[in-house]
């Protein structure tokens, strides 16, 4: 995994007059300190979270998929998934395409599962 860093920024926000603005600063600060290229973004805006049909969350893993990202960023569990069974299985198919895992706000870097990111 060393020397691989195309990272991918996962953001949703809830309502339209919430504003991603804090879980950008925060991503792209982590991607900073950590090495990290951002290679792309993905912001459901106005979403819930529960909602099956995200269209940024549904792109984000077709480029994992296809392999063009390295590492997944979010802000935090939340923004992410859906539920437990969703963080699970996104979880494990970034693992069987090799993709790290960063939540910035839970400290949790798949990459090193005994150090926070």
């Amino acid at each position: 995994m060393i020397g691989r860093n195309r990272t991918a920024l996962y953001l949703r926000v809830s309502t339209p007059d919430q504003k991603p603005d804090l879980q950008y600063d925060g991503l792209r600060a982590c991607a900073e300190r950590a090495g990290l290229q951002i290679v792309g973004d993905y912001c459901d805006h106005a979403v819930s979270g529960r909602r099956m049909g995200r269209p940024q969350l549904n792109a984000l893993m077709a480029s994992v998929r296809d392999r063009e990202v390295d590492c997944v960023l979010v802000w935090k569990f939340d923004r992410f998934a859906r539920s437990t069974r969703h963080l699970l299985t996104a979880l494990e198919e970034f693992e069987h395409h090799g993709v790290r895992f960063i939540s910035v706000q839970d400290q949790i870097d798949t990459a090193c599962p005994w150090v926070s990111a």
